[in-house]
C-alpha cells in the first residue's frame, strides 16, 4: 500500500498542477497547517530534477507569504484574545519579558528555528504576538526558509538518483523518519 501511494505521489509530483499544491502547502504550513512542505518538495524535485531550483523558489516565496499570515494571526488574535486572559491570571509581566527577549534575539530565534523541524507556524505566530519588527521578520524568514528549501534542492540536484533509490528501497524507514521529524519538532517545541 505504501509503495502504491509513493508511486502515485511521484506521478502527481510530475503533473503540471503540482507547483500549485506546493504553494498551498508551503503557505498553509507557515501559518496553521501541521505538515511541512519538504516531503512534497522532495518528491517534486525527484520527479523533475531540472526544476529543483524553481521549486525551492516557489516553496520559499509561498512559505514567507504564509509566515506573514501567521504573523498577522499572532498579532491580531493575540492582542484581542490572549492578552486579556494573561492579564486576568497575572501573567502580563511574563509576557512583557517574552517580548523583551524577542526584541533582543528575535532575528536569531527566527533564523535558528526556521531551519529546524520545529513547526514554523509557531515562530510566525510568536513573532506577531511579540509585535516583533515585521520587516525584520520578513527578511529573516526569507533567509531561513530560502536556505532550508534551496539546501534541499541543491542536495537533490546533486544526489537525486541515489536519494530516489534510497527512498524506494527503504520507503517505510523514510516515511517513519518524516513522521518522527514532524512529531519531534512539536516535542522539541515543548522542551524549549
Amino acid at each position: 500500500m505504501l509503495r502504491r501511494l509513493y508511486a502515485r505521489m511521484i506521478a502527481l509530483s510530475a503533473s503540471p498542477n503540482a507547483p500549485w499544491w506546493l504553494v498551498a502547502i508551503a503557505f498553509a504550513e507557515a501559518s496553521f497547517f501541521p505538515i511541512p512542505p519538504d516531503p512534497l518538495l522532495i518528491l517534486m524535485a525527484l520527479a523533475r530534477p531540472r526544476r529543483a531550483w524553481m521549486l525551492a523558489g516557489i516553496c520559499t516565496i509561498a512559505s514567507v507569504a504564509g509566515g506573514a499570515l501567521g504573523y498577522l494571526i499572532g498579532y491580531a488574535l493575540f492582542n484581542e484574545i490572549a492578552r486579556p486572559i494573561l492579564a486576568t491570571y497575572g501573567y502580563g509581566e511574563k509576557f512583557a519579558a517574552f517580548q523583551a527577549t524577542f526584541a533582543e534575539y528575535g532575528v536569531w530565534i527566527i533564523l535558528f528555528k526556521g531551519l529546524t523541524p520545529i513547526p514554523y507556524k509557531i515562530v510566525t505566530i510568536a513573532c506577531g504576538a511579540a509585535a516583533f519588527s515585521f520587516p525584520k521578520f520578513m527578511a529573516a524568514s526569507l533567509v531561513t526558509r530560502g536556505a532550508r528549501f534551496f539546501l534541499v534542492a541543491a542536495l537533490l540536484r546533486r544526489y537525486g538518483e541515489p536519494v530516489r533509490d534510497f527512498i524506494e528501497r527503504r520507503l517505510t524507514l523514510v516515511t517513519c523518519g518524516i513522521a518522527a521529524g514532524v512529531v519531534g519538532g512539536f516535542l522539541l517545541l515543548k522542551v524549549l
